[in-house]
């Protein structure tokens, strides 16, 4: 019926979008409840009421106040107190294991010389004859990597539709499938479920 057939396609046209705004309001709406949080004590109750009408105030000053501590960390003096924060915390006991393995995570995600999350895989998962999509992290080293007896990935799985959770594996090299796919074009295929698959056109000009 054309009645049917109209609302599944503004059903198509909308729920993107609607999803996409209410994930971004609710991140503006943690952003400023986290700055109004912080702030609260240190302003009268007129003025805490007045910024509250603010919407989206929180957001901008932290992408502010991101914008002047990359700039201040960007030179020798700014690096300097870096190095004098990490050694305060890395010397708290409980803190410091905290601080360290958030610091090298972060470091390693965020670094524009990191493999993290550079290339989407294929790798056999949960079992053999069982196949997901996977992504890199990195290799093994030290300890972990001299135990293994190959050549190893360090690769996250994804759990589907939220990939923020996962498994962290180790798999031979020559057991992965290396994809032509970009990162996001794989991060679509997962969250769908594999109902949004990445344009074949496109990977098949690149072989060509």
């Amino acid at each position: 019926m054309p009645i049917k057939k109209y609302l599944l396609a503004g059903l198509l046209v909308w729920t993107p979008l609607a999803i996409t705004v209410w994930v971004l309001t609710w991140l503006v709406g943690v952003m400023d409840g986290m700055f109004l949080g912080t702030i609260g004590p240190l302003v009268s109750n007129d003025t805490l009421t007045s910024l509250r009408q603010i919407t989206g105030l929180g957001v901008v000053l932290v992408l502010v106040g991101l914008l002047v501590t990359g700039a201040l960390v960007s030179n020798v003096a700014g690096r300097w107190w870096v190095k004098q924060w990490d050694k305060l915390f890395t010397h708290i006991p409980i803190v410091k294991s905290i601080y360290t393995s958030v610091k090298k995570v972060s470091d390693t995600l965020f670094s524009s010389n990191g493999n993290a999350f550079r290339q989407a895989l294929l790798v056999q998962y949960p079992h053999a004859g069982m196949w997901t999509i996977a992504f890199q992290t990195g290799m093994p080293v030290g300890e972990v990597a001299s135990k293994l007896s190959s050549e190893h990935l360090s690769v996250y799985v994804p759990t589907t539709p939220n990939p923020t959770s996962g498994f962290f594996l180790l798999v031979p090299r020559t057991d992965v499938i290396e994809l032509e796919m970009s990162v996001d074009e794989a991060l679509t295929y997962v969250i769908s479920m594999g109902a949004v698959s990445p344009g074949t056109a496109a990977i098949q000009q690149k072989r060509n």
